[in-house]
C-alpha cells in the first residue's frame, strides 16, 4: 500500500522557508535574553546532531557527547585567549581537534557495541572534568576557576547588538552544519551507516568496513558537538571544568530522544525542550524543579513515543490520508 500523496499546503518547503524567515526575524522581536535563549537552542541543536548521527542513524549508543563539547569548548577560550586567534576562527580549529580525538576514540572502541559501547562513552564523559582540573593543565585551562571569556564584538553594531550579532553567527554556522548532515545522510554515506544500525552483518558481508565507517561516524559527531562547544562558550562568556559534567551528556541524549533520534530536524525541538523546559521548571516550583522537569519528560515519551519529529511525520500523513480521502469522494 503506497503513502498518499500530500496536498500541497502540507509541503515542507514552503514550512521550511516560513521557519527560515522566522529565525531571521525574531531576534528583533524579542528581548535579549530571549536571544541569548535562542542562541543557546541553536548551539545545542547542532551538539544533538551530532549525537543523533552517531547513535540513531549508526545505531552506537553515546553517554560521553559532553566531553567533545567540553573539549571544543577549551580549544577555543585557549587559542583566543592565550594564543589570540580571532574568535570567528576557532569553530574550525576546534573541529579538527575534535574530530582527530572522536576518530582515535572510535577506533579504540570499535568492537564494542550495545551497553559497552555506553559504557566506555559514559566513562568518557566522567573522567574529562577531573582532566580539565589537572594541576598540570591549570596554566592553559584555568583550573577549578575556569576562564572568563569577553563576548565577541558586533561587527556592525548600530544594526545588530552584541547578543543579535552572536545569534546570528550562530544560525550561520547551524544552517552550514545541518545542510551537510541532510546531504550527507541521503548519499552513500548515510545508506550505509542505516545499513550498520539495521543490519551490521549484513552490511559487512555486502563490504561495509565496519570499523572505518564506526570510528568516522564516532569522528563527525565529535566534530558537530565540537563546533557547538566552542559556540557554547562564546555564548555563556565563562567556562569551567563543572559545566561539563555527566549531566550535560545526559541532557543531549534526552533531547535527541525528544526531538526524534533519527531525525535531523528534530533536534531543533530536542534542543528547545533542554533549554526551556528546565528554565520553566525553576519558574513553577523553586522547590522540586527537576520533579517537574521529569513529569513532562514522562509525558512527552507517553505522548510521542518517537519523538517530535516522528509526531509532526504522523499528523503530516493523517492530514495527506484525509486529504485524499476528501479528494475521492
Amino acid at each position: 500500500m503506497t503513502a498518499p500523496t500530500p496536498p500541497r499546503w502540507l509541503d515542507g518547503r514552503p514550512w521550511f522557508a516560513a521557519l527560515l524567515a522566522l529565525c531571521v526575524l525574531v531576534p528583533f522581536l524579542v528581548s535579549d535574553y530571549h536571544v541569548f535563549q535562542l542562541t543557546q537552542i541553536l548551539v545545542y541543536a547542532i551538539a544533538i546532531l551530532g549525537l543523533n548521527l552517531l547513535t540513531g542513524c549508526s545505531g552506537q549508543i553515546s553517554l560521553g557527547n559532553g566531553a567533545f563539547y567540553a573539549l571544543g569548548a577549551y580549544v577555543s577560550v585557549i587559542l583566543m585567549v592565550n594564543v589570540g586567534v580571532p574568535y570567528w576562527l576557532t569553530p574550525p580549529i576546534a573541529a579538527v581537534v575534535c574530530f582527530g580525538a572522536g576518530y582515535l576514540f572510535g577506533r579504540s572502541v570499535a568492537r564494542l557495541e550495545g551497553l559497552y559501547l555506553a559504557l566506555a562513552t559514559f566513562a568518557l564523559a566522567i573522567v574529562m572534568p577531573q582532566f580539565l582540573k589537572h594541576d598540570a593543565l591549570a596554566t592553559w585551562t584555568g583550573g577549578v576557576q575556569g576562564i572568563v571569556l569577553t563576548k565577541p564584538s558586533s561587527p556592525v553594531p548600530g544594526v545588530l547588538n552584541n547578543d543579535q550579532w552572536l545569534y546570528f553567527y550562530c544560525f550561520l554556522i547551524a544552517v552550514v552544519v545541518f545542510v551537510i548532515a541532510w546531504n550527507v545522510m541521503r548519499g552513500r554515506t548515510g545508506r550505509a551507516l542505516v545499513a550498520l544500525r539495521d543490519q551490521p552483518i549484513a552490511a559487512a558481508a555486502m563490504g561495509i568496513d565496519t570499523p572505518s565507517y564506526k570510528a568516522r561516524t564516532f569522528g563527525v559527531s565529535a566534530m558537530y558537538t565540537g563546533i557547538a562547544g566552542s559556540l557554547g562558550a562564546f555564548v555563556a562568556g565563562f567556562i569551567s571544568p563543572d559545566s561539563f559534567t555527566i549531566l550535560l551528556s545526559i541532557q543531549f541524549l534526552v533531547g535527541g530522544v525528544v526531538g526524534g533520534i533519527v531525525s535531523i530536524f528534530g533536534t531543533l525541538f530536542g534542543a528547545a525542550f533542554i533549554e526551556l523546559v528546565p528554565d520553566f521548571a525553576n519558574k513553577f516550583s523553586d522547590a522540586a524543579p527537576w520533579a517537574i522537569y521529569g513529569v513532562l519528560l514522562i509525558v512527552c515519551m507517553m505522548v510521542m513515543p518517537w519523538g517530535m519529529a516522528g509526531l509532526v511525520r504522523s499528523v503530516r500523513f493523517r492530514l495527506a490520508h484525509l486529504s485524499t480521502a476528501r479528494t475521492k469522494i
